[in-house]
């Protein structure tokens, strides 16, 4: 029996662990080739050794875009041109009052959280465009209602849903699909 996503080819980004590896468990058992990438070398490439030839792990900086560069030439030349871009790389921060963020902190979410989803939506519509695809971008709730002091990570996340409707009415006529995803917070620990 062929998978839904038989013949498709994915990145998946924040792939290592968590929510990404779960998202590249289930595409690869669907029938997509899969390069899952992070910054977690060590988890990676032991996921790579559980998943097999239809997946390919990459160290990548996704708020590098040169990185996104190097990630889409090697997925197109080990599995061909890109049908589906799971932006899930994300970073969370403990919550904080509005007058403890520093500076750093709130750019470096900014940047994980929202530059690159700029920067892989940008990386991919090119190997798209020639057969259309889909673009997801995780999102959260966070994105929708906002969450309490947690002005950095919530602000990354409403950008990210805008920016998911801005390229979903662009790359539509390309037949390039983008939505977001929004998983509810997780409770504090």
């Amino acid at each position: 029996m062929m998978g839904r996503l038989e013949g498709k080819v994915a990145i998946i980004t924040g792939a290592a662990r968590g929510m990404g590896a779960a998202h590249t468990k289930r595409f690869i058992s669907e029938g997509a080739s899969v390069v899952f990438t992070d910054i977690l070398v060590d988890e990676g490439k032991q996921l790579q050794q559980e998943l097999g030839e239809k997946s390919l792990f990459m160290k990548h900086d996704v708020t590098s875009t040169s990185d996104w560069k190097e990630v889409v030439k090697e997925t197109v030349a080990t599995f061909g041109n890109v049908d589906i871009l799971v932006n899930n790389a994300g970073i969370d921060v403990p919550e904080q009052d509005l007058l403890d963020v520093s500076e750093e902190q709130y750019l470096k979410v900014i940047s994980v959280n929202q530059h690159s989803v700029f920067y892989g939506m940008q990386a991919v519509t090119e190997s798209m465009k020639q057969t259309g695809g889909s673009i997801i971008n995780i999102s959260s709730l966070a994105g929708i209602i906002g969450a309490n002091k947690k002005l950095a990570y919530t602000a990354s996340k409403f950008a990210s849903r805008g920016m998911t409707k801005a390229a979903a009415l662009e790359l539509g006529a390309f037949n390039i699909r983008v939505n977001s995803v929004h998983p509810a917070l997780s409770p504090p620990t």
